[in-house]
């Protein structure tokens, strides 16, 4: 299972589009809200009503951790009460993460991106403790996937559908959405 964590404040497109392209991926995908509702509002007002809570999730069954961007939303993300004790099962069973926009800072700020090369939204390069910073779009390394802003969730994406699914599930994708 792929879990898109979502707080007040989250970026729609960062973490919408990527559920959409991973679901036409047919990949195991819900988007979880952090909050006490399955409803959460987004950095531009548009509300989303989430598969489950974080308290719904089987962590046990988790393949990916992903995590969008939106200031207010990864401000939220970063503060929630459990997002250690997540990151850190995350990381302790090997599992993957991907974080676009200022959502790199997140598991940054846990060292997880240590060691890695990685991007994000500009300004949040400082919280990518002892990671490699590439100005790329999306970079792949290891279990980390990371992407600089909305303008790159089509290659955060891919970059996530080519590493559960290979290059050809991404060439059918774009086929099938004329990118």
């Amino acid at each position: 299972m792929i879990y898109i964590l979502l707080a007040e404040g989250f970026e729609e497109t960062e973490a919408l589009v990527t559920f959409d392209m991973l679901k036409r991926a047919n990949l195991s995908v819900q988007l979880v809200s952090i909050t006490e509702n399955k409803t959460v509002k987004g950095s531009h007002g548009i509300s989303v009503n989430c598969d489950i809570t974080e308290k719904e999730m089987v962590l046990e069954e988790m393949e990916m951790l992903v995590f969008p961007g939106g200031k207010q939303g990864v401000d939220n993300l970063d503060e929630f009460i459990r997002i250690d004790d997540i990151i850190n099962y995350t990381r302790d069973k090997n599992r993957y993460f991907a974080a676009i926009c200022a959502a790199p800072s997140i598991i940054g700020k846990r060292s997880v991106l240590e060691g890695k090369k990685a991007t994000c939204y500009p300004g949040f390069e400082k919280y990518l403790l002892g990671a490699k910073i590439v100005a790329k779009k999306a970079v792949v390394d290891g279990k980390a996937i990371t992407a600089n802003g909305a303008g790159s969730v089509f290659e955060f994406s891919f970059a996530i559908i080519e590493e559960l699914c290979g290059k050809d599930a991404v060439k059918k994708i774009k086929n099938d959405i004329r990118f």
